[in-house]
C-alpha cells in the first residue's frame, strides 16, 4: 500500500508530521495551488506497519490518518509489481 496526502483537502496544520511515529513527513516547502504548504513525504518507506503489510499481514499504523482533520491522508493499492523502497529499521 501507498500512503498519499490529498493536496486538495490539505489545510496545512502539521499535525501529521508531529504525531507520526516513524517521522515519514516533513513541513512542506512549495504552496499548493490555494497557496497552502502542505506537509511532503520524507521517506515513506520507513512506515514498516503500512509498507510491510501485503508481506507480513500487519495492520495499518493509522496514527496519521485518524489524527488528520481533513481527512487528507488516505492509502491506495499499489500495482502487483511496482518496485518498492522498503526499510527496516530497528
Amino acid at each position: 500500500m501507498k500512503l498519499v496526502i490529498d493536496e486538495r483537502r490539505c489545510k496545512g496544520c502539521n499535525l501529521c508530521t508531529m504525531i507520526c511515529p516513524y517521522r515519514i513527513f516533513r513541513e512542506g516547502t512549495r504552496p499548493n495551488d490555494r497557496g497552502i504548504v502542505i506537509p511532503e513525504l520524507d521517506r515513506p518507506e520507513r512506515c514498516t506497519n503500512c509498507r510491510l503489510q501485503g508481506l507480513y499481514g500487519r495492520r495499518l499504523c493509522g496514527v496519521c490518518q485518524m489524527i488528520c482533520p481533513d481527512q487528507a491522508i488516505s492509502w491506495e493499492e499499489e500495482k502487483p509489481y511496482e518496485p518498492r523502497k522498503v526499510v527496516i529499521e530497528f
